[in-house]
């Protein structure tokens, strides 16, 4: 195809398209002729990526160009290329050194689970840091009902591997990661809050329902 169909393919602006060439985002496409070039599906799918690292995500441009050297590499596999995206489009803030108390309870609630995860993951210690954060604040039984949030969350991560396993190379798998974590997140978050104002209702509606004893006599 040329690079006018390419672009009308993915909805990028040629003019971006020779930019993405030009910063090594993007391989050139075949010469094949005097001024004519030919690209092929694989650079629709790279420039898909791409646009989901620079549009989605908000990476700049270096970032962009180190994730893709990182998780094209041939020597990783599906795995450890998702994990350097997924390290990538982390929004979790850095924390200090967490309590060890805090941190033990990270890792009882990871191990309850049968997650295999290292107290030294940032994760790891965002949890821990969320854990101290609420013992200050005095919400210990929010702590305590942390395996809920666990399993809600382990259902949403099968979910989000699944549908990563369903997509037919690579790149798709990488570029869907991108789209999943930004807009999951928003799409989880928009699901919750509406679960909560039908779940309230249900529970606080009916106790005000309930007839006072005392007007009844």
């Amino acid at each position: 195809m040329r690079i006018g169909e390419l672009s009308a393919r993915t909805g990028v602006p040629v003019a971006t398209i020779k930019y993405y060439v030009r910063e090594g985002l993007l391989a050139g496409g075949e010469r094949t002729g005097y001024n004519q070039v030919a690209y092929s599906e694989e650079h629709v799918r790279r420039i898909r990526l791409v646009r989901a690292l620079v549009e989605v995500g908000a990476l700049p441009i270096a970032k962009v160009r180190e994730i893709l050297d990182k998780a094209g590499d041939p020597e990783r596999d599906t795995d450890s290329a998702l994990g350097v995206v997924a390290r990538a489009m982390d929004r979790t803030r850095e924390v200090a050194e967490p309590e060890p108390d805090d941190l033990e309870e990270a890792r009882a609630i990871a191990e309850r689970h049968g997650w295999k995860i290292p107290p030294s993951e940032p994760r790891m210690k965002a949890l821990a840091d969320v854990i101290g954060t609420l013992r200050l604040l005095g919400l210990e039984a929010l702590i305590e009902r942390a395996d809920d949030y666990a399993r809600a969350a382990q259902i949403v991560a099968e979910t989000d591997i699944e549908l990563l396993a369903s997509r037919a190379d690579r790149e798709e798998m990488l570029e869907s990661m991108i789209v999943g974590t930004v807009l999951g997140d928003a799409l989880f978050a928009a699901l919750r809050r509406l679960a909560h104002t039908e779940v309230s209702g249900r529970r606080f509606t009916a106790r005000r329902e309930v007839p006072d004893e005392k007007s009844c006599n």
